[in-house]
């Protein structure tokens, strides 16, 4: 969203409403839907015959004049390898690279990135390409990261508590208002619909796994690096 006029909670709001309004509207060709594959042994809530997703993957495009032409990709899955919420911002290759025939290490394979960690632990990382030290002229790809129960000696309030807190303060402005959930619901209305009406089935994928390898060729469609570690 763009910035605020001020911090007051509505001020807050009415730029989050503002930016889900200019979400372009959500095409079923960017929607992948993934079911995991369940066993006798697996303790599940989802039967083998049904059309029940446990995965959602979509790619969204804001058209804004900050955003114009930027992929935000957007998943959320049960039964996958790791449990994590993170928002990871990805920098684009510079064109016209000079030394590409001269690294040993193949600039394509990682992405510089710039990682907002929630879950597991709060984290701000930032993973970048650099030289390897000495006279040759070879990549590295390294993380540098701020792992914050390392660096500050202080308990961090999970989510909830920070919700509920905020309810005694009288602070609303994570608060969702109802134009942000109808805007909200108006970009997925449309192909949820779709995806009712034409029975499409979701791709199966292994329980404890990475989700869909339809999602892998969504991110590449949209020329993104799907990243994992």
């Amino acid at each position: 969203m763009e910035p605020p006029i001020s911090l007051n909670g509505e001020d807050i709001r009415n730029e989050k409403v503002k930016v889900l309004r200019s979400i372009r509207r959500l095409e079923p060709s960017n929607v992948i839907l993934g079911q995991y594959k369940a066993t006798f042994d697996d303790k599940i809530d989802v039967k083998l015959n049904s059309l029940t997703p446990t995965y959602f993957a979509a790619v969204l495009y804001i058209d804004n004049a900050r955003w114009d032409g930027v992929p935000f990709l957007i998943k959320a899955g049960m039964g996958l390898i790791k449990h994590r919420v993170e928002i990871r911002m990805q920098f684009r290759h510079v064109p016209g690279n000079i030394y590409h025939d001269r690294f040993g290490h193949n600039i394509n394979l990682a992405t510089n990135e710039l990682i907002l960690r929630d879950v597991p632990d709060e984290a701000i990382l930032v993973r970048v390409n650099n030289k390897v030290p000495g006279l040759g002229l070879q990549l590295d790809a390294s993380e540098l990261n701020l792992l914050y129960k390392d660096k500050y000696n202080a308990e961090v309030p999970d989510s909830y508590e920070h919700l509920l807190l905020d309810v005694i303060d009288g602070d609303n402005h994570l608060f969702m208002r109802s134009d942000e959930l109808t805007a909200a619901w108006n970009i997925l209305n449309p192909v949820l619909q779709e995806i009712d009406k034409n029975n499409i089935a979701p791709e199966l994928y292994e329980l404890g796994g990475r989700g869909p390898i339809g999602a892998y060729y969504l991110w590449a469609k949209h020329g993104v690096q799907g990243t994992e570690d």
